[in-house]
């Protein structure tokens, strides 16, 4: 890893990974508890080089921390839903502050599109999701509108993504976004253009 954050600034550097720190990254997303020994070993480096790398990607920020994933069914939370928020303008610093009282909610990020924010809840059944949408969320004066859509399964969820999991894929010649182009019907085709 060449670069580190720059302490005078505000934000940091971002660092130039190379394949040795994506291959270290892949390892410790499949087993964050595994040993400097045996990831030195999975990596083919020295146990000093792996526990130098894992410290370097650290302080630089890359690393942001270690923690257990768990199944949040068997800890009681059967229910997941995705709650997304309008919020009226010239209110988005109350919103983000009576985000941090709200337990209930496992993430959240700024949108576009046709709502601001999405949240995903956790909870216990599904009349613990209508309350809190109703009696948490929808009575906040910030909040504008409100849909919750509960999720029926979660079918892929990954700690992180790293570059190197995307494939390359060829330049499509002609970008028309997310419409569908339709040929007109031949008897149209002989209409006048106006």
């Amino acid at each position: 890893m060449a670069d580190l954050p720059d302490p005078e600034s505000s934000r940091p550097a971002k660092p130039t990974l190379d394949s040795v720190d994506l291959h270290i990254l892949r390892e410790l997303r499949e087993n964050g508890r595994i040993s400097m020994a045996a990831l030195a070993e999975k990596i083919n480096l020295s146990r000093a080089s792996a526990y130098n790398r894992v410290e370097l990607l650290t302080r630089a920020g890359v690393i942001t921390g270690f923690s257990a994933r768990i199944d949040p069914r068997l800890v009681g939370l059967d229910i997941c839903a995705l709650v997304f928020v309008t919020v009226h303008p010239q209110m988005w610093k109350s919103f983000r502050d009576a985000l941090q009282g709200m337990p209930d909610v496992e993430y959240c990020s700024i949108t576009t599109g046709e709502h601001d924010a999405m949240m995903l809840i956790r909870a216990a059944d599904v009349s613990s999701v209508h309350e809190f949408v109703t009696g948490v969320v929808a009575i906040r004066p910030e909040i504008k509108a409100v849909v919750s859509v509960v999720v029926l399964d979660e079918v892929i969820r990954k700690p992180y993504l790293l570059p190197s999991d995307i494939p390359q894929r060829p330049q499509q010649a002609e970008r028309l976004g997310m419409t569908r182009w339709t040929r007109p019907a031949a008897e149209r085709e002989s209409l006048p253009r106006q």
